[in-house]
């Protein structure tokens, strides 16, 4: 089956999922999107407000600024992949729980499988906290890890992973906002390299 063919069975198990609590209050399911053969893959915590109103990753206010950081570093949207760690916005915004996470992490697994990526960005904690560990590594504190690289295997393919803070952290401290223009720029060298 085609990747495109993959990733279509793996949305429609996301939107008839009903493993967690989460579907209950959700408007819209929010899988992911972007270039099935991306080199990039970004995975964020969970959909907000905006996400959940129209189905779709990063497009409220932190979606404006990864945009906006994308394009300073000569990225365009449409040649990475983005999803979250939980594909359902937890009520009020709230942190995802451990138990929504292990619910719904299969699903991204499967993503990562389908996509192949060579750098998987982690936009915050709880991305960070799940794709570290399952490539081997131990988590430590975002202010400690972000803008460093990994390397290692994860799901069977070897893989850059780059912790960085997320977007909507950067929204309200203009010291975040500063670290993570650095982590893309990094990000954006590292790939120059690759070619």
């Amino acid at each position: 089956m085609s990747k495109r063919g993959l990733m279509e069975q793996v949305e429609a198990e996301v939107k008839s999922c009903r493993k967690c609590g989460l579907w209950k209050r959700r408007k819209n399911v929010v899988p992911g999107e972007g270039n099935l053969g991306a080199a990039v893959m970004f995975v964020g915590e969970a959909p907000g407000y905006w996400e959940d109103v129209k189905g779709r990753p990063f497009v409220g206010a932190a979606g404006k600024l990864l945009d906006e950081i994308l394009f300073a570093v000569g990225i365009s949207r449409s040649e990475v992949y983005i999803t979250n760690v939980v594909k359902c916005r937890p009520p009020e915004n709230r942190d995802p729980l451990p138990s929504e996470i292990e619910t719904c992490t299969p699903y991204l697994d499967r993503q990562i499988k389908i996509v192949e990526p060579k750098f998987i960005v982690t936009l915050g904690r709880h991305a960070v906290s799940y794709i570290l560990p399952k490539a081997g590594f131990e988590t430590e504190s975002i202010t400690k890890i972000h803008g460093k690289i990994y390397e290692g295997n994860l799901l069977g393919s070897e893989v850059f992973i780059i912790p960085m803070y997320h977007p909507a952290a950067a929204l309200y401290n203009a010291k975040y906002r500063d670290e993570l223009n650095k982590d893309f720029q990094f990000l954006k060298l590292r790939l120059e390299r690759r070619g």
